[in-house]
């Protein structure tokens, strides 16, 4: 059955232990008559603004609405509550609400969501949108059923839905779900039905080659399923925002630089983590950061974008979170999703480099961390074939990783 309109308003909650959940404020759906930017503002409740915090740097405790800056989006954190593309594919395709706005993708995003923010229809009571009970391993051939049924546009029935959470991930429009396996939840990564190569089984290896390189990692597990005659591989990826019962309040990158009024970049962040991060960790940060940039250099992993990378805040801390999304994109393009150095988002060990001051390293630092990465990406075809990669595939992916090493 199609859901019944919503209305302009909705409520945020704040959930980091659902069983005490509090009203954080009032979303309201703006429109381009209101303001220069369609999309969802916020006002904190009274009682928030007396004993809350600061969602994010751009939403400090103020009585009075906070408006979104840009169109068709959420203000601050409340953006990476939103479903990314796949989800609001989802929520078209399987929900099909009466109306499409921002306000209505956040809602029907479910209670799943990232981070530790909900949508209600209540101020009184925490009343989201329902999905179900989550999927479990023994579902994952299922799910992926269902997802190439969402791509082809073919019929699904109503009891099935629940298998695809549409709310999860921060960024991206490829297939996936959520999975409850070993009593904690995962996000199920699939790759596109007309994907050559098996890329969930070639992200597991790469997101490994990466914590061989000393990077942190979040913990990957490839699913089999079956695919026509052929077998492949879904991703899942343990959720570093979940914590058994407590959810973590967590900010892509994408909301943390523009809260910062910061440019989108690997210094940037660095930058951002001296200022705000734990002191104790600065250094530890901008090693790990410099790193993860060079690794992704190596690796042609160039949708490198915003909201692949993201970060814990609490206590008004920011806490980097463990790398996720790292793959070779296989395109060669010769350019990061973000800004490297002094030449912008070139991919190249020279431009990572040059701006190595804004990660408090010195120059000899930098090199001594390039070259400890290149030494394990170095033996990536190896550590390839031994996490199960076909030689077909490590072939089709030198042809881009062996260009991108020469930067």
């Amino acid at each position: 059955m199609r859901p019944e309109a919503l209305g302009d308003k909705l409520y945020l909650w704040w959930l980091a232990d659902p069983q005490n959940a509090r009203w954080i404020g009032t979303l309201r759906l703006v429109r381009k008559a209101q303001t220069q930017s369609a999309g969802v503002a916020l006002r904190y409740g009274s009682d928030w603004l007396q004993t809350g915090f600061a969602l994010s740097e751009d939403m400090p405790l103020r009585d009075m609405e906070f408006l979104p800056m840009l169109p068709d989006q959420a203000v601050g954190a409340v953006d990476d509550a939103r479903p990314d593309r796949w989800g609001e594919r989802v929520i078209r395709y399987l929900i099909n609400p009466q109306r499409l706005s921002t306000l209505d993708f956040l809602f029907f995003a479910g209670d799943q969501r990232f981070g530790a923010l909900g949508v209600s229809l209540s101020q009184q009571a925490y009343v989201p949108y329902a999905h179900g009970a989550l999927p479990v391993l023994e579902d994952v051939q299922a799910v992926h059923d269902l997802v190439r049924q969402v791509e082809a546009g073919g019929q699904v029935s109503q009891h099935l839905a629940r298998l695809v959470a549409p709310g999860a991930t921060l960024g991206g429009a490829k297939p996936k779900a959520l999975l409850d396996m070993d009593g904690a939840q995962w996000v199920l990564k699939f790759a596109d039905a007309n994907d050559h190569l098996d890329m969930g089984l070639v992200e597991h290896a790469c997101m490994g080659l990466a914590r061989l390189a000393g990077i942190d990692v979040c913990e990957t597990r490839p699913l089999a399923y079956q695919s026509g005659q052929k077998l492949r591989h879904a991703l899942a990826i343990k959720r570093f925002d979940r914590n058994k019962a407590q959810r973590l309040h967590a900010l892509s990158a994408h909301v943390a630089l523009r809260a910062a009024g910061l440019d989108y970049g690997y210094p940037e962040m660095a930058l951002l983590l001296r200022r705000l991060g734990v002191a104790s960790d600065i250094k530890t940060n901008a090693i790990e950061l410099f790193k993860r940039m060079v690794f992704n250099i190596l690796m042609d992993n160039t949708d490198d974008h915003e909201k692949n990378h993201a970060f814990l805040w609490h206590q008004q801390a920011l806490i980097l979170t463990p790398a996720f999304d790292v793959l070779p994109t296989h395109q060669g393009l010769g350019y990061q999703s973000i800004r490297v150095g002094k030449e912008g988002s070139v991919s190249s060990l020279a431009n990572a480099l040059s701006d190595h001051l804004s990660f408090g390293l010195h120059l000899q630092e930098a090199k001594a961390l390039v070259d400890q990465v290149k030494a394990v990406t170095s033996q990536w075809q190896q550590h390839f074939a031994q996490a199960g990669v076909s030689a077909a595939d490590i072939e089709s992916l030198s042809q881009t990783i062996r260009s991108s090493q020469s930067g």
